[in-house]
């Protein structure tokens, strides 16, 4: 994928010299369908003249193609004007949905030219009309027609879809999926979408917001198909090297990634304040200090100093019992993002992926996945994204209980927080949070690059504090003997906290760890802590290389081990506008040298939490082992004596 700094502008003049060809497609043209079959058996009812009944249309994609191809006028313009049945006059969501067709065509078009000249393909074009192209390259030829093709349908879906985003409304509507997806030759692509386009407009498009709903549906079906075709199709590297831009929309293109505009999200959670949250002292500084690097991001270069310099957290995982405060963080947290992106003028974008999302339709989990990472790393904006109880919504490989869409999701996950086109602006992070972080896919959880133990209150001044505080005021109790919160000031626990992990805390880890220390003496040197490192992966195949980059990780978040000054997010021109590299020397000046002691105590930290989801992993194991033992024995007996 392109630099997003390498942005080529396309020229507003070719666009609109393309307006005359997008213009005579919208007006009419006939389509033969090649690959979907007519959804209106009786058409003819409304061909050129568009008629005056609808019909039902099952919305069983298997149900929708039981009719005969032939062909057929396709006249969008009037399909459009067509919405809202008798009134004549064109009204503004119908002019919007034209508009935006239009400039997406003549935009596909212009993109196709330009990738037509770095590949040779226009000359190719020419010598072919001419009948003078060699045999040797019609291979070629046909495999550059096909990936233009491509490029034309997306870049067309994806800025159709910008373009309407603003007057997206709360009607949504199932379409199934877009079968006519032609990869003759660019002009031929796109009649094929406008025609099935003009197929969905006439069975959905009953008012002016199915009509938005029913083109936005589109053009995601259809954005989606086309990514699917284009991975692993040749001939797509020019296209990919390149990121475009439409400077009058603000408009880029950035290979087969969706564009969407810098929305934010309305929240209406209940917003939680750092010191209402007792106890977890560690998790609760990591979530200050990522909410603060967050806001480092800066949008002309698309990228957050944080990640250039290292420290930056983009996936984390929280786990704890029950009852022990994930909820309460992870309201803390986007509220804290939220209060400074308000400040600072920026959107803001939250979102949660719940186990509404598993569906039992075939690859709609991992649509709905995809969905929610795409909303969330849009670089337009800051984004924060949450996954509660992931071991619920993402199935773990190999357990037979775990469904197909649950398994949709975890591949999704992994892919998008750790896979070949994983690309970490700073933008945004995603916590993943669990109350059993043992059922999570091993593989899924170490693609967790932090883990923050949200163990709650665990000291009698914590009790004490969250008593307090969960009182409230109607009442004169005497606090007593106690200085509320002071054990809740964060510097101090904090520091208490990453003390405590001088040592292993989990007993498995303890024995590795003295173990080794006996054997090579205080771990000082590199060499020592590697030899530490290999004495936990003997102990623990699933120690991998991953958990070493996310040990390292952590380090790195350690050295950058301070919060950005308050005064900064309240006042933005202190910092949040400054322009990308004096943020990064503010930055770099604050951090810190990497030390034997940080170092160590991250291993243990993040060694810990794999010996104790090991342990509970395999104690589950064991306590269903025994059941189904148990199972077998009654059911043994049973049969026996009924035989007798």
């Amino acid at each position: 994928m392109s630099n997003p700094q390498d942005l080529m502008e396309l020229n507003e003049k070719l666009i609109r010299e393309k307006y005359k060809d997008a213009e005579a497609m919208l007006t009419g043209f006939d389509h033969t369908p090649r690959v979907a079959s007519s959804k209106e058996p009786e058409q003819e009812e409304r061909s050129h003249g568009i008629g005056i009944r609808r019909r039902f249309r099952p919305t069983n994609p298997a149900l929708v193609t039981q009719s005969t191809a032939r062909p057929d006028g396709v006249h969008i313009i009037k399909r459009v004007n067509w919405a809202d049945d008798d009134d004549p006059i064109t009204s503004p969501t119908q002019a919007a949905v034209l508009h935006s067709l239009r400039r997406a065509l003549a935009v596909a078009e212009v993109v196709a030219e330009q990738y037509g000249q770095q590949t040779g393909l226009n000359e190719m074009m020419r010598d072919n009309f001419a009948g003078v192209l060699s045999d040797a390259k019609k291979t070629e030829f046909n495999e550059l027609l096909a990936a233009a093709s491509l490029i034309s349908l997306h870049v067309f879906a994806n800025m159709t879809s910008f373009l309407l985003s603003n007057h997206e409304t709360l009607a949504t509507i199932e379409i199934g999926e877009v079968e006519e997806v032609l990869t003759d030759n660019p002009p031929m692509a796109l009649r094929g979408a406008l025609w099935e386009l003009d197929q969905d407009m006439s069975f959905f498009a009953e008012d002016d917001d199915k009509l938005i709903a029913v083109t936005m549906a589109f053009c995601e079906k259809l954005m989606e198909k086309v990514a699917l075709r284009a991975n692993g199709a040749p001939r797509l590297q020019a296209f990919l090297n390149v990121s475009y831009r439409v400077e009058a929309d603000d408009f880029n293109i950035t290979g087969f990634t969706p564009a969407h505009h810098a929305k934010s999200t309305t929240l209406t959670m209940t917003f939680k304040k750092p010191n209402e949250v007792v106890g977890n002292h560690i998790a609760k500084y990591q979530a200050m200090k990522l909410s603060k690097m967050i806001m480092a991001y800066d949008f002309e270069r698309k990228l957050n100093p944080f990640a250039e310099l290292g420290g930056f957290i983009f996936t984390f995982m929280g786990d704890g019992k029950p009852g022990t405060g994930k909820t309460t963080l992870i309201q803390m947290m986007a509220g804290m993002i939220n209060d400074y992106c308000q400040v600072a003028g920026y959107p803001f974008r939250y979102q949660n992926l719940s186990t509404d999302s598993i569906d039992s339709y075939q690859g709609k989990s991992a649509q709905n996945a995809k969905a929610f990472i795409n909303n969330v790393i849009d670089p337009n904006v800051i984004g924060f994204g949450t996954i509660d109880d992931i071991d619920q919504l993402a199935g773990k490989r190999g357990d037979r209980q775990s469904s197909a869409g649950q398994l949709e999701i975890t591949a999704v996950l992994m892919e998008s927080f750790a896979g070949a086109n994983t690309v970490v602006r700073g933008n945004c992070t995603f916590g993943m949070f669990s109350n059993y972080p043992e059922n999570v896919d091993d593989a899924l959880r170490q693609r967790a690059g932090a883990r923050f133990l949200v163990d709650g209150p665990q000291t009698r001044e914590d009790y004490i504090d969250i008593l307090h505080l969960l009182m409230g005021k109607n009442h004169k109790i005497p606090t007593g003997d106690h200085e509320l919160f002071a054990a809740q000031q964060i510097k101090k626990a904090v520091a208490a906290s990453y003390e405590s992990h001088s040592k292993p805390h989990e007993d498995g880890l303890l024995r590795v760890y003295d173990k080794v220390s006996k054997d090579i003496g205080k771990l000082d040197t590199i060499a020592k802590l590697g030899t530490y490192l290999k004495g936990i992966q003997e102990a623990d195949e699933r120690f991998t290389g991953r958990a070493i980059k996310n040990i390292t990780d952590a380090v790195k978040v350690r050295a950058m081990d301070f919060e950005l000054p308050d005064e900064w997010m309240e006042n933005p021109e202190l910092f949040l506008r400054k322009d990308y590299d004096t943020k990064r020397d503010m930055i770099a000046e604050l951090a810190q040298p990497i030390t034997v002691e940080m170092v160590i105590q991250e291993i243990n930290r993040y060694a810990d939490s794999e010996f104790r989801y090991a342990d509970k992993s395999d104690e589950v194991a064991i306590e269903n082992a025994v059941r189904e033992m148990g199972r077998m024995e009654e059911a043994k007996r049973r049969y026996l004596e009924g035989k007798g």
